[in-house]
């Protein structure tokens, strides 16, 4: 008799284990089976290398974009790149666009021209005169890209380009510079005035 009582209560606490909490085993059961949600992270942007300056021993006063303005006409350098003339990269642009790349260096710039005068500004026949120059202690040269030069306003290669008031264009330009580097500045030229933009120095030792 106490035999069949012990193992009658045995039996109903072992039914007890798998069938009352039933509802709250099955309730942390879905629970777990669900994926936590894992709080979406946001991908972090490589930032943008606008210039290598710094491998020729220039330090930046200031961070690109760098906008200079005159008389309504404005030149934004939004990046720079210098490069030996031999290396890979500048042969693959000096091919492409059918640049002379004829110095020690090639440089390639990324730059935004607008004009907010009210007189048509160019270079063309019509006007020759530089617009803007790029100084690294000696005048660099701009470089003509063969395959593109009659080509108005490229948005690849720049050379001839003509801007109604209110116009602006995005593009690229080439020079080839043969000296040391020393130090680096914009300059903007119109008919009646200048002005210009100190980017880098060269690094003290």
């Amino acid at each position: 008799m106490k035999k069949s009582i012990i193992k009658t209560i045995l039996t109903t606490a072992t039914i007890s284990m798998f069938v009352l909490p039933c509802s709250g085993v099955s309730e942390v059961s879905a629970a777990q089976a669900k994926p936590t949600a894992t709080p979406a992270t946001k991908a972090t942007a490589a930032p943008i290398m606008r210039d290598n300056l710094a491998k020729y021993g220039l330090v930046k006063e200031v961070e690109l974009p760098v906008t200079i303005e005159k008389e309504g006409f404005s030149y934004t350098l939004e990046k720079i790149m210098i490069y030996e003339s031999s290396s890979p990269t500048a042969q693959s642009l000096i091919k492409k666009y059918g640049y002379y790349g004829d110095k020690k260096y090639f440089i390639w710039t990324k730059i935004t021209i607008q004009n907010n005068s009210k007189s048509v500004v160019q270079f063309s026949s019509k006007d020759l005169s530089d617009k803007w120059r790029l100084n690294f202690g000696e005048r660099s040269v701009t470089d003509m890209p063969q395959k593109f030069y009659a080509t108005v306003n490229s948005k690849e290669a720049l050379w001839t380009w003509k801007l109604n008031s209110g116009e602006k264009l995005s593009t690229y330009q080439a020079y080839l510079y043969n000296d040391t580097f020393k130090e680096f500045y914009v300059s903007v030229h119109m008919k009646n005035s200048q002005t210009f933009k100190q980017i880098a120095n060269i690094k003290e030792n």
